[in-house]
């Protein structure tokens, strides 16, 4: 839990280093990707001559902290005392089950350490910063947007994907069944969907809450089916994800899926599903094909070649390292943490996945010129950006067209 990694050059003294704390769930995909997009970002500042300040290189030196919040909010907390008081960490990144970093907010800002979660979604993390300023001003979302603005891109894609069906199929209203996993981050966006889709003119047909690491959910598919939804949209960030799509796959549930399923945003999700997961949508953040600006096909290129997949939102750690953190502490030209935070504020960085700019609540602006994310869908084994293709004029270099599963389109084409 406290192993730490060292980039040490021996002609520095152990002085002159900077600890980084990188806390998550290092048994599972979004935890490694968040250490992985760390180490990176460490061993790229090491090469380059380490972080400057006052003139003086420090190396950075990285403590990896196993926070097992899927499992445990008390061993979550239990990581981040042992990383500030034991470790004694400079800064810390990461963090994923909103519930669990939440109590580490607290203790991250009981020893004012300035603490970049990359991870967890919900609003109150930096609605805190807005209410008791003088304590969490420490904290700062370096991604994914807050889950309203997670639910309000999913709207976008929903709406993109809605329309292609209305055309191709003839569809005279959309049915959508909204299926979400049980922990609180889900939470907004089930409230935001239940009053938006019919808002959209889309008849919301059902919500089903499952477990994030249920086995089995065909009852919930069979009943998503009998309500006779065309359109799923899907709140997983969790291993049920996988689950969902394999099952759903078997039973051709003739309905397309669209939202946030962070299991399929991974490379081997396509084999973890034996091939059924095709034609399932998902908001990310990444895909190899796509340039959003200069930054992101370099980023995405370095990391396959380091550890052979796409990075995940989570690897986003290696903007926080690099790209926030560390021009950040080279313009305080100090380790004070307030002097710190002072620059952290005045960010307005291009990073891999768009433009990072802090509100007044430290956290993340979502938008064209900013953040907007990516739909992307699997088809036939490749995981292929299919959104934003001109929401907003934009359109990604490498996006392609939305496919229909053929079970899908042949039920209403029987019509």
């Amino acid at each position: 839990m406290g192993a730490a990694l060292f980039f040490v050059a021996p002609t520095l003294q152990a002085a002159d280093v900077i600890k980084i704390g990188v806390i998550g769930p290092m048994n599972f995909m979004q935890g490694k990707s968040q250490w992985n997009g760390a180490l990176m970002a460490a061993e790229e500042i090491n090469a380059e001559g380490g972080v400057k300040i006052g003139g003086r290189p420090y190396k950075i030196v990285l403590v990896k902290a196993d926070s097992n919040e899927f499992l445990s909010i008390t061993d979550a907390t239990n990581a981040m005392e042992r990383a500030v008081a034991y470790d004694q960490v400079d800064f810390l990144v990461g963090g994923f089950r909103t519930e669990a970093v939440l109590a580490m907010q607290d203790i991250a800002m009981d020893y004012k350490k300035v603490f970049i979660g990359c991870g967890a979604a919900h609003p109150e993390l930096c609605l805190r910063v807005g209410k008791d300023y003088g304590r969490y001003k420490y904290f700062f979302r370096g991604t994914p947007v807050n889950s309203r603005r997670l639910v309000e891109t999913s709207f976008l894609q929903l709406v993109y994907v809605g329309a292609i069906l209305k055309k191709e199929l003839n569809l005279p209203k959309l049915k959508v069944a909204v299926v979400a996993e049980q922990p609180v981050w889900a939470d907004p966006m089930v409230e935001a969907a239940r009053k938006t889709l019919p808002r959209l003119g889309m008849e919301l047909v059902g919500i089903w809450r499952v477990s994030q690491t249920a086995k089995d959910v065909t009852e919930e598919l069979s009943e998503v089916q009998r309500a006779d939804a065309n359109l799923i949209f899907t709140i997983f960030s969790s291993s049920v994800g996988l689950t969902f799509a394999k099952q759903a796959g078997q039973m051709k549930i003739p309905a397309a899926m669209v939202g946030v399923n962070v299991e399929a945003q991974k490379d081997g999700f396509w084999q973890a599903t034996e091939g059924l997961a095709n034609y399932v949508m998902t908001l990310n953040t990444y895909s190899r094909d796509v340039v959003i600006n200069e930054t992101t096909q370099p980023f995405i290129e370095a990391y396959v070649r380091r550890y052979g997949e796409t990075p995940t939102y989570t690897a986003d750690t290696y903007a926080a390292i690099k790209l926030l953190l560390k021009p950040a502490v080279e313009r305080a030209g100090s380790l004070n943490p307030d002097k710190i935070v002072a620059e952290l504020e005045k960010t307005d960085q291009t990073v891999p996945s768009g433009r990072v700019k802090f509100d007044a609540d430290h956290d993340l602006t979502w938008g064209a010129g900013y953040l907007t994310g990516l739909g992307v869908q699997w088809q036939d084994g490749r995981l292929v950006a299919v959104w934003p293709r001109g929401w907003e004029g934009i359109t990604y270099q490498g996006t392609v067209p939305y496919k229909i599963a053929p079970w899908l389109a042949e039920k209403y084409k029987r019509r």
